[in-house]
């Protein structure tokens, strides 16, 4: 009978062992991969109502000219003041924000289909210099 009990306890404990090590048989389902599609900007609300900002916390803007959803109008010099908000080629929509692709091939994201860009008049999270409303610049708000 003993020897039944040492037995028993052994198995017992290497089946413990190998269960607490993943090794249980897969019963146990693997966890969930983390979510590959993450949103390219926030909202955040400031005294100044809610605004969209990049990852980094810089402020958003939208540019009035950008109409047809798929292109942007920002080109060359008005890109080194106005930075597109980068996207990576093989980008998939991902809620209200798309991809669209630039003059020059590259991607860039938009909100509602109106392309995002960052100032280089901003130069802290949170700056909003690079509004320039006779220029047709905008802070971009998520309820718009």
């Amino acid at each position: 009978m003993s020897r039944f009990v040492i037995f028993a306890a052994a198995v017992a404990l290497s089946t413990g062992q190998a269960v607490a090590n993943g090794h249980g048989g897969g019963d146990t389902p693997p966890p969930p991969k983390p979510d590959a599609t993450t949103s390219p900007a926030r909202a955040v609300l400031t005294k100044q109502g809610s605004k969209l900002v990049d990852l980094k916390g810089m402020t958003l803007y939208f540019y009035e000219r950008d109409t047809s959803g798929k292109t942007s109008s920002c080109d060359g010099k008005c890109a080194e003041s106005w930075i597109p908000l980068a996207a990576p080629a093989d980008a998939k929509a991902v809620g209200d924000f798309t991809p669209i692709t630039r003059k020059d091939g590259t991607k860039m994201w938009a909100f509602r289909y109106r392309p995002l860009y960052t100032s280089a008049a901003d130069k802290a999270p949170g700056d909003a210099n690079g509004i320039a409303t006779t220029m047709q610049w905008r802070v971009a708000r998520p309820e718009e």
